[in-house]
């Protein structure tokens, strides 16, 4: 089993996918304003953007993305505007992470984790 897609529902899915085309994903289904599909650029997920009325923001889920130069990917998405809540930090389970939110407020983190991804030193065997 593989994680295909995760879906965002939202009242603002121009703005939300022109935000997560910031961050580097491609379009790969155009049905705006009613619904997007966007890919990562590396790997085989994918995000789906679908219009819905009275949503509510929940901090229940995070959406990871994972930048191989973090750092400078900040400060290149910084540069065309975007405001991050947090700058890059290192983490004591061994990620360095940097937060911001997508325009309906949902919690986005972009991180560097390489190895520790999957196998960190405290992995289950």
């Amino acid at each position: 089993m593989d994680l295909n897609q995760a879906t965002i529902f939202s009242e603002k899915p121009v703005e939300t996918v022109e935000f997560f085309q910031k961050l580097g994903l491609r379009m790969i289904v155009d049905s705006l304003p009613r619904y997007a599909r966007l890919e990562c650029p590396n790997g085989v997920s994918t995000l789906s953007i679908n219009v819905a009325e009275n949503v509510t923001v929940s901090n229940n889920v995070v959406l990871y993305f994972e930048c191989e130069n973090l750092d400078e990917k900040v400060i290149e998405l910084k540069a065309i505007g975007l405001v991050f809540d947090e700058d890059p930090t290192d983490r004591e389970w061994l990620w360095r992470q940097a937060y911001l939110k997508d325009p309906n407020g949902n919690k986005i983190c972009l991180f560097y984790a390489g190895d520790n991804r999957k196998n960190p030193p405290w992995r289950v065997k």
